[in-house]
């Protein structure tokens, strides 16, 4: 496995865990809200990725649209509006700057800002996605593997054995990009955490993550506030007497759990809400580790 995360302006160590930030550049994500963000203007979404630098954040995730369980696909002219004008301040902060995309309009733009990696949920597969980042002579990338596609993944999650099925899949997305000259070192993989799987299978991916390893590429996990997490702490009855998933704000600690298991199993990138506390946590881990 590669000792680095080849991106645009960044060779980015993994030697060392790495925090990447998430920037909600969308006023209904799952996890805030749209608390940093305001149709008139991107001021505080500045502020919180100057923010998320100083509790530690190694990299910065900026994205524009929401890809929650029932989420509708947003035009492009706002998804652009959105985010570029955050990209064009973060790339001037001194970390690397990711874009969650998977539209090659907005890939090539925020490349053209210097962006240094594109995070696509969608691995690729829209069309333009593969030319706008093979295309570049460096950027990262982090391949991930999605069931069905936001709008429809947990109505009918997968069947069957998941982790081979995601291991195929990322091997067949891997390769493929490397068939058209992208550098090993520029790949990253993710096997989606909840998207368009059961509580069980994200926990499989999880317990048999080793398989995944296997493939050779670092692994960035993406466990944060996810609504697995949420059904296995539930601690209260809603109205009809059942136990009510632990509310998204009260997901830190299981976020925290999820991600030292995540690195301890070899995950070398972790994508999380919560930057001051996840570092800490690892921080212990690194010492403990030495």
């Amino acid at each position: 496995m590669n000792p680095f995360w080849q991106t645009s302006r960044f060779q980015i160590n993994l030697a060392k865990p790495q925090v990447m930030g998430i920037v909600n550049a969308t006023p209904d994500s799952f996890s805030d809200g749209g608390v940093y963000f305001s149709s008139r203007s991107t001021s505080s979404v500045l502020a919180y990725c100057e923010q998320l630098i100083k509790q530690g954040a190694d990299i910065l995730d900026i994205g524009g649209e929401s890809t929650r369980p029932g989420a509708k696909a947003l035009p492009l002219d706002e998804e652009l509006a959105r985010v570029l004008p955050v990209v064009r301040h973060a790339v001037q902060l001194g970390v690397p700057v990711s874009v969650d995309t998977y539209k090659p309009e907005v890939m090539q733009a925020v490349l053209d800002l210097g962006a240094d990696i594109i995070n696509d949920i969608w691995a690729l597969r829209k069309p333009g996605a593969v030319q706008a980042v093979a295309g570049h002579a460096r950027c990262g990338v982090c391949l991930m593997h999605m069931h069905r596609e936001p709008l429809t993944m947990q109505m009918a999650p997968m069947d069957g054995d998941v982790v081979q099925q995601v291991r195929d899949f990322l091997q067949l997305a891997a390769q493929g990009l490397q068939g058209l000259g992208v550098d090993h070192a520029r790949i990253v993989l993710d096997v989606g955490v909840g998207f368009g799987k059961t509580v069980a299978q994200n926990l499989s991916l999880l317990q048999r993550q080793s398989e995944v390893l296997n493939l050779g590429f670092p692994m960035l996990a993406g466990w944060s506030r996810k609504s697995s997490l949420g059904i296995l702490c539930a601690d209260a009855l809603d109205e009809a007497g059942d136990l009510a998933p632990l509310p998204v704000a009260e997901r830190m600690l299981p976020s925290l759990a999820a991600a030292l298991l995540a690195v301890e199993r070899g995950a070398r990138v972790v994508r999380v809400h919560d930057v001051r506390e996840t570092v800490q946590a690892l921080k212990v881990w690194t010492a403990a580790s030495i």
